[in-house]
């Protein structure tokens, strides 16, 4: 059974308060770690020990010894993948397939940020605004200091690393918070982290639950606070961060929209609309839960629909051949049964699914059967985000009506749109409210890319060069081209 221990100021320790969970495969209801709880003491461990980091030479290390630092981290999880997918199928629940994509996202990610790492200017002239004989004009950035990070239990591993990625790109230390029902992969991470020399106190990792998580959030040494999870807590963060005006990234829900287009590849939008509700059992923010089927292929579309979702496997997470395994917990379940029970009352059609798995190995679990309803604009699980494996389909008309529906939401994460005429397919993704647009594809996302949300999906971007913008303050830096007092004649305003 794996320990997760603190890691504070480069060490492994108990908590303070010698208070400890379990970790519960969601599969099998079996044990999977032994988690230390932190105690207040301890976060004020964590978060002094990341001050004096900040305040040591780590700020001063050059972007190549930082882009060494990232790849060592990549190589090392390459190394050790077999660890990493055993422990994230048996914490988080993830199907085999899952876990693998999961792991060598994470070694793709470091790698590719170790390139952007190496890459990123502290010091850029403007050119634009230089002027000979008057002013040198630079854009000077510094890291926004100590960081609160806050992630989610359903990708454990690539929510750490999305967080402590851009940390050590930029000289910024951090106290990360993994989520409680999914600690074990980011306290492994915190081992090759020690193992590569990342120097103390630059990431502490320790776990809890939403007070543990507030505590953080509300601690006046740190700086900006790095969230992901629900827009409802969110919304908090946000508001306790502004009474010191803590920068924050926020990346939130999502109840994404997928368009297919009459002239789609149906065999291809049918399996891209299960993946994109279904994938990790709806369990992702950007999941594409209200599909949107033009009406002249609508009966193609649902017949063939039909088909293929009873032929997803389910079983057990480690069964190579599975692509669909248990929701997280039962706290997970009983919300997703609620939704799927509250479309039935309000009249929307089921059109499959809609139960409980039980028999066998799934009685020990928390299996619900892929679930897709018919829905309108007046049902609840049009607007609100389940996190589990339903689906609300409808038709639509025209392409304005398309995008009506689409934008018809308080949320902004994701869309989609498929079609054989790409050209036709941007121009509706120009219109749509969605940080991340895919056409003819869905889930996949590039660590050189930006990733966020619009509207109520979140604030500020992850990945890309706006992820490692979000962890620099940025100043603007003035030499004067004109030093003698003569070649200054706006000071004469004063005499």
């Amino acid at each position: 059974m794996y320990h997760a221990k603190l890691y504070i100021n480069g060490e492994f320790r108990l908590s303070g308060d010698k208070k400890s969970t379990p970790s519960i495969d969601p599969a099998t209801g079996e044990i999977v770690a032994t988690v230390e709880w932190p105690s207040k003491n301890d976060l004020d461990l964590a978060v002094d020990s990341a001050v004096l980091a900040l305040n040591s030479d780590w700020k001063k290390r050059s972007q190549e010894d930082r882009a060494k630092l990232i790849l060592a981290i990549s190589d090392k999880i390459k190394e050790k993948k077999e660890n990493f997918i055993e422990l994230e199928m048996k914490d988080s629940g993830s199907v085999l397939k899952k876990a693998k994509a999961d792991i060598f996202n994470t070694i793709s990610y470091f790698k590719i940020l170790s390139g952007m790492a190496k890459n990123l200017k502290f010091l850029e002239k403007d050119e634009s605004t230089s002027r000979i004989g008057f002013s040198v004009n630079y854009r000077s950035y510094q890291p926004v200091g100590v960081c609160g990070q806050i992630i989610p239990w359903n990708f454990p591993l690539v929510m750490a690393a999305w967080k402590i990625g851009p940390v050590l790109a930029t000289g910024c230390t951090t106290v990360l918070k993994s989520a409680i029902e999914t600690p074990a992969t980011a306290a492994l991470l915190a081992e090759i982290l020690q193992e590569v020399g990342v120097p103390k106190g630059v990431v502490n990792i320790v776990t809890g639950d939403a007070e543990i998580g507030k505590y953080l959030v509300g601690h006046p040494k740190i700086n900006k606070i790095a969230f992901t999870g629900s827009t409802a807590v969110g919304k908090e963060i946000v508001a306790s961060s502004a009474k010191t005006l803590k920068r924050t990234t926020m990346e939130l829900g999502g109840k994404s929209p997928n368009i297919i287009l009459a002239d789609a590849d149906l065999t291809a939008a049918v399996d891209g609309a299960l993946y994109a509700f279904l994938y990790h059992q709806g369990q992702a923010c950007d999941s594409g839960t209200r599909l949107l089927v033009h009406q002249n292929i609508y009966k193609s579309f649902i017949d063939l629909f039909l088909k293929r979702i009873k032929e997803i496997k389910i079983g057990t997470t480690n069964d190579p051949a599975v692509g669909f395994g248990p929701l997280i917990n039962e706290k997970q379940f009983k919300t997703v049964m609620s939704y799927i029970q509250k479309s039935k009352s309000e009249g929307a059609k089921l059109l499959y699914g809609g139960e409980r798995i039980t028999g066998g190995h799934f009685d020990k679990g928390f299996f619900i059967a892929p679930t897709a309803f018919e829905i309108t604009p007046d049902h609840t699980i049009w607007h609100e985000e389940i996190f589990g494996p339903v689906v609300g389909i409808t038709s639509f008309s025209n392409d304005q009506e398309a995008i009506k529906l689409a934008n018809l939401t308080s949320y902004g994460l994701a869309a989609a749109v498929w079609s054989k005429d790409h050209e036709h397919a941007k121009k509706i993704a120009d219109e749509l409210d969605a940080g991340t647009i895919w056409i003819n594809e869905y889930h996949l996302l590039s660590p050189a890319m930006p990733f966020g949300g619009l509207k109520e999906s979140g604030l500020g971007r992850e990945m890309g060069k706006e992820g490692l913008m979000n962890y620099l303050e940025v100043k603007h830096l003035w030499e004067s081209d004109c030093d003698e007092r003569i070649k200054k004649p706006w000071f004469d305003t004063l005499f």
